[in-house]
């Protein structure tokens, strides 16, 4: 059984890691874009550090289009919450109806 959340736990941590390396900036307008562009590499050193291990141990329960689905699926759940909470964006409707669909994707990729 762990052998199936081992690899939803290590995509979850490496998007954090990846949406702040590619979005946390954006708060640092202010900030030079050398620098933006380092610290996001840097940042970005740590999201591969769980996501290949993540993707090498999914692929040993799920087949890849199964894994590339449940890693854009967290990636859209992490997204979500980091507009709201870290850029203060607004969370509209639409994009709660783009999410449902996506998750009508979901079941069909993973019906047997």
């Amino acid at each position: 059984m762990i052998k199936y959340f081992t690899p939803i736990i290590l995509l979850t941590i490496s998007n954090i890691f990846m949406t702040f390396a590619w979005y946390g900036h954006l708060r640092h307008k202010s900030s030079a874009l050398w620098l933006v562009i380092l610290i996001s590499w840097l940042i970005a050193f740590f999201e591969y550090c769980f996501q290949v291990p993540a993707n090498r141990f999914g692929h040993e329960v799920y087949n890849v289009v199964q894994l590339k689905t449940i890693q854009e699926v967290i990636t859209l759940v992490i997204f979500s919450l980091f507009s709201v909470l870290y850029l203060r964006e607004q969370f509209r409707w639409n994009y709660l109806i783009g999410f449902i669909f996506i998750v009508l994707a979901v079941f069909f990729i993973f019906k047997k």
